[in-house]
């Protein structure tokens, strides 16, 4: 299968750069170009990308509504957001929008394919620093008070499908949750399937903010995963 991957970015030379490093690939098309997130949005629409790389800053419409925007179009495009900006406030935004990644643009360009290949295939991929920082500073997004207020979608999972998620929450691999839960691997990855439908989740990633949000974990125990397996 060839992944369709449409470019957002205001750099002209960096669109020219990513085109060039895709079509060495023989499982990758650039499919198209958007100097901003309203033409994003508008190509996306219009090409239903399987990829789109999206810039965060970009003028008029950000990289972050049109995320949003993308998402809502077009819900079988993934969005792998690229900025040069290593803030905290760009990932969180990012990945709440539906992104189901986010990487520096001096990541490597080998992680950078990886990140598309696996984006593409329904995984989700951080940046490990990014990662870190993102569920150590999750505190302020935490609702207070009792577990009166926690999504009532929580009710609709099994006691064991609860414990996977717990698992995630906290950084877990398929592998490192099998070990955990002394479950088989493949169990593992056809309970977190359930939980993603049942609690109407894109990615890992949302399963992690979910559990974060729902206090099912705690933010002082960060994520030690640098790419999250669905």
């Amino acid at each position: 299968m060839t992944i369709r991957i449409l470019i957002a970015d205001d750099e002209g030379l960096l669109r020219m750069a990513f085109s060039t490093i895709l079509e060495a690939q023989p499982d990758m098309a650039p499919v198209g170009e958007a100097a901003d997130g309203v033409q994003a949005v508008r190509l996306a629409r219009e090409l239903r990308p399987d990829v789109v790389l999206m810039d965060v800053r970009m003028p008029g419409t950000d990289g972050i509504e049109a995320t949003r925007q993308v998402i809502r179009i077009s819900p079988q495009s993934r969005v792998l957001i690229l900025t040069t900006f290593d803030l905290d406030e760009y990932a969180f935004a990012g990945l709440n929008a539906g992104a189901s990644g986010f990487l520096l643009k001096n990541t490597r360009p080998e992680e950078l394919l990886t990140a598309i290949r696996s984006v593409a295939a329904g995984d989700a991929v951080v940046s490990p620093r990014i990662t870190r920082r993102l569920l150590e500073n999750f505190r302020p997004h935490i609702p207070d008070g009792s577990g009166a207020d926690r999504d009532e979608r929580l009710s609709l999972l099994s006691a064991r499908e609860r414990e996977v998620l717990v698992q995630v929450g906290r950084g877990g691999s398929n592998t490192e949750i099998a070990a955990t839960l002394y479950l088989a691997e493949a169990t593992v990855k056809s309970h977190l399937g359930r939980i993603l439908h049942k609690l109407e989740l894109r990615d890992r990633i949302q399963a992690v903010i979910f559990a974060y949000e729902n206090r099912l974990v705690h933010p002082s125990r960060p994520s030690t995963a640098t790419r999250s397996e669905r």
